[in-house]
């Protein structure tokens, strides 16, 4: 719910000071918090705080003869917070003629003369009316976090890239459009070098540039684990993940799950995914998370995000992961399910002009600032056909450079129809980026037609990248056998070759989605094999949690 808005008393002398909190309180205390200061500087950093908190305040009342501030210094200071707020004067006979050039030059709503009493007939019906004509002019602000900073800052689209997959609520503040934010970042950067973006929390407290970590555990995301063994592991919350935590869980076990970025991984960040079983309207990625995410807790399940695996280790009969501040976990089973890593756009300019119009994979934060431009969308797959038709929303046009001669190798027929009968989308087959053209912000790019090779620069505001993953499995380096690629390999095909796998002392053979390490299971887009379909990898998750169980009794 929405705060008390704020009426703000200043004067520096304490009796007058108490004299009218005490007559404001009598009023106004049904519909209003009264707050007071002793100085002009005191009110200041009041009003300072009170913004990094996003309350309201309705009302300054302020005496005009102060030491170090007057009143009329400190309503023109307040003012650039809450440029809305009613301002009032409490003036002695002689300070009359500024009140009267106070009206002129900071639009002074009303001025009184001290003594103001009787209240009943001086003061309350003036602050009264001032309140009802404030009451019924204001919006009532976003009572959340809020993220203050601009869209040429990378950083900026980090932070929000990072509240918007893990489906924290927040409110996006550009300080080149909005004065009043302009205003309230400055004061938060006290050194005078503006640091973006300005993280406003609900309890008041101020966050600059924060780190992914940073702003989790200020946030209260939960980043540590509550035991030290566990009887499964999962590294990665993919579809995968979820599959085995959900299941994990509901069957009794004892689970942890470690994600290093946001649940759904890659399928988290799908605009729509409209073929998977049960939902004939379709699901965006950041919905199927939040309900497997919430079924998995549920059941039990404790979910690590974000913190990150940096290397899995065999301890005997126990297998353990390390994460990235040095914490060891053990259970007697892990599930490896660490999804892929986005590839990068190899071209000159595109490294710069990340986060400031380059962006990897469907940025859905970024959408709406796109609306009524020219966005491009480098890619042929499905990933990158459901981010064309998100986009083709709110951009004027959308253009789709696609390497091969057709969608159709790479892309399911339906999203192919959907395209196709999409006016404000163009395919441009055997295309590709050549450069990214900009100094702050992207401009324009360059495209190669193939195999020709010839070029022609076109204006784009955004260029959202979907050009294929690598498998994300550095942490079983030399642990688990892996492909050339680095895909895990499992089950059958670890004797592909007619050797037995190395390290693989049981009698039996492996099974389906277990590594050469066994009690170590993998599953999801990074397993050699895999179908890069989301109904098949919740039930390569759900199958893993079937063999751990197997793996079990025998440990």
């Amino acid at each position: 719910m929405p705060s008390v808005p704020i009426i703000l008393t200043v004067d520096d002398e304490p009796q007058v000071l108490n004299a009218i909190e005490r007559d404001l309180r009598r009023h106004f205390r049904r519909d209003y918090r009264v707050v007071k200061a002793g100085s002009g500087t005191d009110a200041l950093h009041a009003v300072e705080q009170l913004k990094a908190r996003n309350d309201q305040v309705a009302l300054f009342l302020s005496d005009q003869r102060m030491p170090d501030m007057s009143g009329t210094e400190f309503l023109t200071a307040a003012t650039k917070f809450y440029p809305n707020a009613r301002k009032v004067l409490l003036t002695a006979y002689a300070d009359t003629q500024a009140a009267i050039d106070s009206i002129n030059t900071i639009g002074l709503d009303h001025y009184l003369m001290k003594p103001w009493d009787p209240p009943e007939q001086n003061l309350y019906p003036v602050l009264d009316d001032l309140l009802e004509d404030w009451a019924a002019t204001v919006d009532v602000p976003y009572d959340g976090i809020r993220v203050a900073g601009t869209q040429w800052s990378a950083s900026s689209h980090v932070v929000k890239d990072f509240l918007s997959r893990n489906q924290v609520p927040y409110h996006w503040l550009d300080i080149e459009k909005d004065s009043e934010a302009k205003v309230f970042v400055e004061a938060a950067n006290k050194n005078g070098h503006v640091r973006l973006p300005v993280v406003f929390l609900t309890d008041g407290k101020t966050l600059l540039a924060p780190t992914q970590s940073e702003l989790a555990d200020a946030i209260g995301m939960h980043t540590q684990a509550a035991q030290s063994f566990y009887d499964l592991i999962i590294v990665g919350a993919g579809p995968t993940g979820l599959g085995a935590a959900v299941y994990g869980g509901s069957e009794g076990l004892r689970v942890a799950m470690i994600e290093r970025a946001a649940p759904g991984g890659q399928a988290g960040t799908s605009s729509l995914i409209e073929n998977y079983l049960g939902f004939p309207r379709g699901l965006t990625g950041a919905d199927l998370a939040r309900r497997a995410s919430a079924q998995a807790r549920r059941f039990g399940v404790e979910m690590l995000t974000p913190q990150e695996v940096v290397r899995v280790h065999v301890d005997g009969p126990y297998r353990s992961v390390e994460l990235t501040d040095g914490t060891k976990l053990s259970a007697h089973a892990l599930v490896i399910a660490p999804g892929m890593s986005v590839r990068q756009l190899e071209v000159p300019g595109a490294e710069k002009l990340t986060g400031v119009g380059v962006y990897y994979g469907a940025a859905l934060s970024e959408a709406a600032n796109y609306r009524d431009q020219h966005v491009v969308v480098v890619g042929g797959a499905n990933s990158a056909g459901q981010g064309a038709m998100f986009f083709s929303r709110y951009a004027s046009k959308v253009m789709m450079l696609v390497r091969g001669d057709s969608l159709q190798k790479s892309m399911s027929q339906y999203l192919v129809d959907q395209i196709a009968d999409t006016d404000n989308i163009e395919v441009l087959l055997h295309t590709e980026v050549a450069e990214v053209i900009g100094d702050t912000r992207l401009e324009a790019i360059t495209l190669r037609k193939n195999p020709g090779g010839e070029t022609e620069t076109v204006p784009a505001a955004a260029v959202f990248i979907f050009i294929g993953t690598m498998p994300h499995t550095d942490v079983v380096a030399g642990v688990v056998e892996r492909d050339e690629k680095g895909f895990i390999i499992t089950g059958e095909d670890l004797f592909r070759d007619g050797r037995r796998p190395k390290g693989w002392t049981l009698k039996r053979a492996p099974m389906l989605l277990e590594t050469s390490v066994p009690g170590i299971f993998a599953g999801g887009d990074a397993r050699f094999g895999s179908l890069a379909r989301v109904a098949s990898a919740v039930g390569q998750g759900a199958m893993a949690v079937s063999f751990v169980h197997e793996y079990l009794k025998t440990v």
